[in-house]
């Protein structure tokens, strides 16, 4: 069964494209949630139309995208923590407070477009976040732990 996505589903693909899933996926899941539609003939052609005319808009936010890439690649960010006597943060450092250190240098990130490489944060230190800011564009971002 071919279905035309109609938002994000992750792993298996993303707004607009026509995927192939099995026929109990499609009819009881991905119709009844709203994530897709069947592709018709009719839906194709409609799709058809929506991509040539989305297709300007989509190269702006591409080439927007790049740029914030490019800046969050040379941004230093830092993120204050409480810590204890021994140096270990109290509680740990998540996408939210990276997400606010952006808002500080101007840079409206999403807390969900934010992943942490590492697990969890305990400790005083450098690591390394990646940030999807549009389907194949990614950045990674540098931030440094600090004591408050």
């Amino acid at each position: 069964m071919e279905i035309i996505l109609t938002q994000d589903v992750n792993n298996l693909g993303h707004k607009d494209e026509i995927v192939k899933v099995k026929n109990g996926y499609g009819r009881n899941y991905l119709i009844p949630q709203g994530m897709g539609q069947l592709a018709t003939e009719s839906n194709r052609k409609v799709l058809a139309e929506t991509l040539r005319q989305r297709a300007h808009k989509e190269e702006k936010i591409r080439s927007e995208a790049t740029a914030m890439a490019e800046k969050l690649a040379g941004a230093k960010i830092e993120v204050g923590a409480k810590v204890g006597e021994s140096g270990k943060i109290f509680g740990s450092v998540n996408a939210l407070q990276i997400a606010e250190a952006l808002k500080k240098l101007g840079m409206e990130i999403d807390r969900k477009q934010i992943t942490i490489d590492s697990e969890s944060i305990k400790q005083l230190g450098t690591y390394s976040a990646g940030v999807k800011l549009y389907k194949d564009i990614k950045a990674t971002v540098e931030f440094e732990v600090v004591a408050e």
